[in-house]
Formats: C-alpha cells, structure tokens, sequence
C-alpha cells in the first residue's frame, strides 16, 4: 500500500458511497454522475491496492476491511466541513456564537436572551441547537451550553445550575383524569417519555421518580417516546399524557397555564448544566459581556 494520500475526489466518493450506502446516494450528495463515483472509488482502490465494495448480489456494500478505514475517512470529512463552518462564522459580523443541547436553547436561553440585550443593546447572536459536542479544536470563538461531566475535558467551564424534575400534564387532561392529583394512580395514566440516549442513561425518567416514592413504574407503554424534552413537553401540552419534567424547561410553559404541575415532590438531575469556551472567546468584550450575563442569570 503507497504511503502517498490517494486523491481527495476519490476518498471522497468513497467516503460518501460508504455513509449513504449507495452509488446514485453518493452521486447526488457531490453532484456527480453515478458513473464518476464508481470511478473514483476504482481508482482509490487501486492506489490503495485492496478492494474496498463488495457485491452482495445487486448490492454493493463496504468490503469488512474497509469499514474501519471508511469510519476513519468520515471523520476526517466531518472535521473539514467543521473547519469551513467555523471559518464562515468566523467571517460573519454576528457578535456572539453559542452552541448548546436543543432544548436547552429553546426552552431555556431563548427566553432570557432580552435581558441580555437590555443591559447590553442589540446584539447579534447565532444560536446553534445540536446534542453533538463541538471538537475542541473548534471552540475558540464561541460558548458551548451542556449537561454534565463533559465538560471536564475543557480548560474553561462553569456551572450554570442543578435542575430538578417533577411530573406535569396539561390543563385539559387533568380535567379528564382528576386523579392525577393523587401520586398513588400516577402509573396507571397515559404517560410520555424522555429518552436523551444511553450516554444519559443516569438522567432520571418518569419511572425513577415513581420508584423514589415507592411506587411501581408506569402499568403501560409509552404513549410516545421523545429524543428531545421539548417535544416531549409539547406532546405533554397537548394532552398526550404526563410526563417528569425539568424545571429550567417547562418554567415558561408553566407561568403560561399550558402545564400543570402536579406534585411537589422533585428529584435533582444527576448533574449540573455548563457553559464552556475555548482559549480566545473572552477576547472580545461582547463574548465577556455574555459570561457575565448568563452566570448571573443562572443563579436566580
């Protein structure tokens, strides 16, 4: 196998051939004809001297060798697209670039942000809703709102708040099921359900609240199943159910009537919400105003 890099058209056809599992999928991501992408995927095979695809009757599919080496090629990829985003941001005249967990924006920062602009003034600000947590790399110019110990692994962080969780529904499915009221035939009712993945497995769901009073967990399935709290507190507001919601997210719809808190027993999250930054962030004033903003919001 030659040390030299083969061509970059051909890793990436290859690269997109692999991640959409197919040649026309492949062909319409880069803009190419079906045809190109076969040919460069024939000449990175050579140049690497292995065969990359195999033939599963009418299917082409990753040969097992080349699966790991694909993984890798996507990586690289996906740190090149990143280099560009951030360059673009970095280019824009926009004031202030946060990324953070979805509904912790929504839910959260977005209903605070004009605050910040009273005591700062206007301000440009991109808010950037991903679970992914940016490469480190790329953090030199912007916050990173998240949940947890990941933020240990960069050298600025601070704590924003410990939440806490506690059941909720929506004004019309209380009318229809008063019961709801008495925690004792909670696992009996329609219920909706907050799954972040298992790298959350520790955040807790409407059954760990039931247990933490000695109650058994929810009689039946689901009525839905959520990636995202705010979906879930939508599907709660529209009277699929109940479902445990944190404080810090459901604070607004609450203050609006959309949801009803119905018992005041709560358990605290796990772990505490973070703001981190990379090295450069606080050289521009309007970033430091920021910090200070939203850690002084925190704490009330």
């Amino acid at each position: 196998m030659q040390s030299i890099l083969p061509p970059l058209r051909a890793m990436q056809a290859f690269e997109s051939f692999g991640r959409l599992g197919s040649v026309n999928a492949a062909a319409r991501e880069l803009g190419v004809t079906p045809g190109a992408i076969s040919q460069q995927i024939k000449l990175l095979e050579e140049h690497l001297q292995m065969p990359l695809i195999m033939k599963d009757g009418r299917r082409a599919a990753l040969a097992p060798k080349a699966v790991t080496y694909h993984a890798i090629l996507s990586t690289g990829f996906e740190k090149l697209k990143q280099a560009h985003v951030l360059l673009a941001h970095q280019a824009s005249e926009l004031d202030i670039h946060v990324s953070g967990l979805p509904t912790l924006l929504l839910k959260w920062l977005q209903p605070r942000l004009h605050s910040f602009e009273s005591q700062y003034g206007e301000a440009s600000i991109r808010l950037e809703a991903t679970h992914g947590e940016p490469d480190p790399a790329f953090l030199d110019h912007m916050f990173r709102l998240t949940y947890g110990s990941v933020s240990d692994t960069f050298p600025h962080s601070r704590v924003l708040f410990h939440d806490a969780c506690f059941p909720v529904c929506s004004p019309e499915f209380l009318k229809e099921n008063p019961q709801a009221l008495d925690q004792e035939y909670l696992p009996e009712l329609p219920w909706v359900d907050i799954d972040w993945g298992p790298e959350y497995a520790t955040v807790p769901r409407l059954g760990s609240w039931l247990t933490s009073l000695g109650l058994p967990e929810p009689f039946s399935k689901p009525t839905s199943v959520h990636s995202l709290s705010s979906s879930a507190l939508e599907a709660v507001a529209n009277g699929q159910g109940i479902a445990l919601a944190q404080l810090s997210f459901a604070s607004a719809d609450l203050g609006q009537g959309r949801l009803i808190r119905i018992s005041q027993h709560s358990l605290k999250m796990p772990e505490p919400y973070y703001i981190y930054w990379g090295p450069l962030t606080l050289e521009s004033k309007m970033n430091r105003n920021f910090l200070n903003w939203i850690l002084s919001e925190s704490s009330n």
